[in-house]
């Protein structure tokens, strides 16, 4: 698994504005294309990837635009639906944003005459995080420096109101936990609620702040991983409401940690971003020194591929993809 840690960037992609949040989607689409969401200044771009590493008929990357949507609005935050089929007749694009005016919009799209899209409002203050549920894709969750989270129908009705004790950061709802939704706060708290009692069931802490970004595993559902400060810390559940492990990454601060989708030991960080560029670190729990350093010119948000150890970071009127090994 040797490699040159300090990898240039594998692939890129050309875009017209500069990208605040990109997102590949996370479910099976139906189609052997990758779906890829981005958001920028006014609009949401979704478009397809196809890389060498799963199809040896590519050359390096296929990247090809389905559809641009006028947001209107700064774009921070994306989440896809389980919804989303490619190979569906007609074919069905569903997904939902935050945005600076601190609404949440959901917008379905059959990419021909078929857009429509609704406002979801109630936050106060600005969102941080958003995610459908994973199985049906019938609920929204979203957290926000107004110290909530909500749950909200497709229709855009209140469904579960949480209060929280500092800003909602990140919010995770786990494919095999439909019940549960993970919240992590900027205080340092993780909490777990139960979605049919409403009642919070388990905590973790991370005794730093601030914590800025949290993710649950998807390969292994005990394992909760997070930044805050310039640390990235592991959780697993069943030990301790204490990190197991932590170690200091970021000389700055940490931003963003995001769970690979291929593998319960790989995982990326992202610093802040710096006057001139960002530093994303690809991370191995087997590994001592990050395995990956790449640097994204004003780099923002990150991503891993559904099925490839492969991540993207947003930045000016690009997105840069990396590959690591497993």
């Amino acid at each position: 698994m040797k490699q040159d840690s300090t990898r240039n960037i594998a692939y890129t992609v050309d875009c017209e504005d500069y990208v605040h949040v990109v997102k590949f989607n996370p479910f099976d689409s139906g189609d052997a294309c990758s779906l890829i969401a981005y958001g920028g200044n006014n609009y949401v771009v979704i478009g397809t990837c196809r890389f060498q590493e799963e199809d040896a008929e590519v050359e390096g990357m296929q990247y090809k635009t389905l559809r641009t949507f006028h947001h209107g609005i700064r774009v921070d935050a994306i989440a896809w639906s389980p919804e989303t089929r490619l190979d569906a007749i007609p074919p069905q694009i569903r997904f939902c944003t935050a945005a600076s005016d601190r609404k949440l919009r959901l917008f379905t799209s059959d990419l021909q005459d078929k857009n429509e899209f609704k406002t979801f409002d109630g936050h106060s203050d600005y969102i941080n995080d958003l995610v459908f549920a994973p199985s049906e894709g019938q609920e929204v969750a979203s957290v926000s420096d107004d110290h909530t989270c909500r749950v909200w129908d497709l229709e855009g009705n209140e469904k579960a109101h949480f209060v929280l004790r500092s800003p909602g950061m990140s919010v995770c709802w786990h494919p095999e936990e439909a019940f549960k939704l993970m919240v992590a706060e900027k205080n340092g708290t993780i909490r777990f609620y139960d979605l049919i009692t409403q009642q919070a069931i388990l905590s973790l802490e991370c005794e730093q702040t601030p914590l800025m970004s949290a993710d649950w595993c998807l390969k292994n559902t005990l394992k909760i991983g997070a930044v805050a400060g310039s640390d990235w810390l592991i959780w697993d559940i069943t030990r301790s409401s204490y990190p197991q492990d932590k170690r200091p990454v970021h000389v700055d601060r940490a931003r963003l940690f995001r769970w690979s989708r291929v593998n319960e030991n790989l995982f990326a960080t992202t610093g802040y971003p710096g006057k001139t560029t960002t530093q994303l670190l690809v991370h191995h729990l087997g590994h001592p020194q990050p395995i990956l350093t790449g640097t994204a010119a004003v780099g923002s948000g990150l991503t891993w591929h559904r099925t490839l150890p492969l991540c993207a970071v947003g930045g000016d009127h690009k997105i840069f993809f990396w590959v690591t090994e497993m």
